[in-house]
């Protein structure tokens, strides 16, 4: 399988989204635990919660590997981002602590140098070929990260997660005007809590590919899950539940293209 879908859009945003994939590579469905078949950490649903970015005019990028193939939301050095728990380039537990794989069946350091070489790498060539672009067509570039989570995971944060979670890591990866242009569109509703650069704060794609002082604009933005699905398996999309989620979101990805 190709490693991401990719379609090019006419304004100067791109929208990705690196962990909704659900596809496995032998190695790594063969040593999974029966809790990690059923790809918990997945980002569900993103690319159906987000389908009026192409009406917008934004490219689209959708990785087609699930993260326990490789995580693209990395650096492939395996950095840890945080200082609190998290999960790496090539995740061992669930984000509850529990393991991916069966003892001694997680894929070996030769397989996974390849997925960095066939997934990983092409995802973020593809970010940049993509940014690159649309600068010189736009003479800026915006670039929006997809992502979300279980609302309550005590091992990753205390309580309930904030329900829209805006990264720029703490202000490094866009100009403050398009930080303050996205919470002007949250503070304007009362129906989802918000805040910014709070537990996340925009993983690798942000922090690498954000770069203001190269007209290259990032921002990470999570969700709580519970606004648009299902939480626990089989984890069922909810139209109805996220349709005003979806309304937000447009709104959101209105006010970074109207600073552009």
């Amino acid at each position: 399988m190709k490693p991401f879908y990719f379609k090019q859009g006419t304004q100067p945003l791109l929208v990705s989204i690196p962990h909704a994939g659900t596809q496995l590579t032998p190695e790594v469905e063969r040593g999974l635990t029966a809790e990690a078949a059923a790809l918990p950490d997945t980002d569900w649903h993103l690319p159906l919660l987000y389908d009026f970015a192409e009406e917008l005019g934004a490219s689209l990028l959708v990785a087609n590997y699930s993260r326990f193939v490789v995580d693209l939301n990395r650096p492939a050095d395996d950095t840890p981002l945080y200082t609190t728990a998290t999960t790496g380039l090539f995740p061992e537990t669930l984000f509850d602590g529990r393991p991916v794989f069966h003892p001694g069946q997680a894929p070996d350091s030769v397989v996974r140098q390849r997925y960095i070489e066939q997934i990983w790498q092409p995802y973020h060539q593809q970010i940049a070929s993509e940014l690159s672009r649309l600068k010189a067509l736009h003479g800026q570039a915006l670039l929006y990260d997809a992502h979300s989570i279980a609302s309550v995971i005590p091992r990753l944060f205390d309580g309930p997660l904030p329900d829209i979670n805006i990264g720029t890591n703490d202000g490094r990866s866009c100009d403050p005007a398009i930080s303050a242009a996205m919470c002007a569109v949250c503070g304007e509703q009362n129906t989802f809590s918000w805040v910014l650069n709070g537990r996340f704060k925009g993983g690798h794609i942000t922090r690498h590919h954000g770069s203001p002082a190269q007209q290259q604009q990032a921002v990470q933005i999570e969700l709580a899950q519970l606004n648009y699905m299902d939480e626990t398996p089989p984890f069922t999309y909810r139209p109805a539940r996220a349709a005003e989620l979806k309304r937000v979101l447009k709104q959101l990805l209105q006010a970074m293209l109207a600073q552009a």
